[in-house]
């Protein structure tokens, strides 16, 4: 009896390989090296996960490259002489800015903090002034105007006395968020969630990497989980933070070989610790989302329809960590680690779970688990 074996494609490789060209298992000798060479540069970290209740523990049997750390590396794995290394945060009026400035002061660095509504007199900059740490510089900065980033690039440039040391970290955390399906939001919405996250973002990075390109320091941007996945109602946000993670990883390409190290940090939701809704805060947006809806708009989807989709919103905000550490230690490994990671993960297993799912499963498995 004659045993029949299954057709191969092959594929041709130069004889000066040694190989023939015709042997499947030279030809997958020959794939099997091209592939294990790149794998072979990684190092490999266990996975983490944070929980909300318990703070991050590892999940036995995964293990990837890219991982968020479950605490702050010791001395021995931090890099040399933090206190004399300057980090710029944008948006530190409130939320992760104000929590992340006063931790990273706390650790050693000096910190400049840029704060949007210190010419107003609001804000939390009132309590890092009232630090009266040397270490501790407010500032004021709009991310949207060209002229105040200019102004603090100029500010920063003076502070370090024109050194060779640079500027070793940029932390861009300015950002503002909204919610609204497609047909209920304005293109202003659209066009104002993207000046602060994506554009802002782009215009501090491009003002301040000189001076990250003579410390060969890092640039840390935080995007978002709603960076990896779309969400109901949330395309302003998804999509600005979709362009944060391609700006970044672009920027990290190209600043590898200029020794800068580029981060993206991505947390789950965290809302009801960065005090971006309130109850007031949410009915006002609907009032004057409805208000301006086309006519057409309003007769097709009905008051009930738009009302329950307010009430998913108002119960995803309830339903966020108010724990930000998980966030902040991720900047800080990334501001203070010789290897930092590519990305960080600050979220609970849900959210992992999900973002997992979302972006490696098929969309019609992931689309009705999720979404329908």
């Amino acid at each position: 009896m004659r045993l029949r074996y299954p057709r191969y494609r092959y594929l041709r490789f130069p004889r000066a390989t040694g190989a023939c060209c015709w042997c499947p298992l030279s030809v997958g000798r020959m794939l099997a090296t091209r592939v294990s060479r790149p794998l072979s540069r990684f190092s490999v970290r266990t996975l983490k996960f944070v929980d909300m209740r318990n703070g991050p523990r590892p999940m036995r049997g995964f293990s990837f490259p890219f991982s968020t750390p479950s605490s702050s590396p010791s001395s021995m794995n931090q890099v040399e002489e933090i206190g004399k290394r300057s980090v710029l945060i944008t948006g530190c009026d409130s939320g992760f800015g104000f929590s992340l400035a006063k931790h990273l002061h706390s650790r050693g660095f000096i910190v400049f903090a840029g704060c949007l509504q210190k010419d107003k007199g609001e804000g939390g900059y009132k309590d890092l002034d009232a630090m009266n740490s040397s270490r501790m510089r407010t500032l004021q900065l709009n991310v949207c105007d060209g002229k105040e980033v200019e102004r603090a690039v100029e500010y920063v440039n003076t502070s370090l006395g024109d050194s060779d040391r640079g500027l070793w970290g940029l932390v861009n955390n300015a950002g503002v968020s909204t919610f609204g399906e497609v047909e209920f939001t304005s293109m202003d919405t659209y066009m104002e969630v993207a000046e602060v996250n994506l554009w802002g973002t782009v215009r501090t990075t491009k003002a301040f990497l000189p001076l990250i390109r003579r410390a060969k320091g890092r640039v840390v941007n935080i995007s978002s989980m709603m960076g990896r996945m779309g969400s109901p109602a949330r395309s302003p946000y998804c999509i600005t933070k979709f362009g944060v993670e391609a700006f970044s990883d672009c920027l990290r390409y190209e600043m590898h070989s200029q020794g800068v190290k580029v981060c993206i940090v991505e947390p789950g939701n965290f809302i009801a610790a960065t005090s971006l809704y309130s109850p007031e805060r949410i009915k006002a947006i609907a009032d004057k989302m409805w208000e301006e809806l086309p006519e057409v708009v309003r007769n097709d989807y009905g008051r009930e329809y738009f009302d329950e989709q307010v009430n998913k919103m108002e119960t995803y905000c309830n339903s966020g960590s108010v724990d930000t550490s998980p966030v902040i230690e991720s900047i800080f490994h990334a501001l203070s680690s010789p290897t930092p990671y590519t990305r960080y993960h600050p979220m609970d297993y849900y959210w992992w779970v999900r973002m997992q799912i979302m972006t490696h499963m098929p969309a019609a498995i992931a689309d009705r688990l999720y979404v329908y």
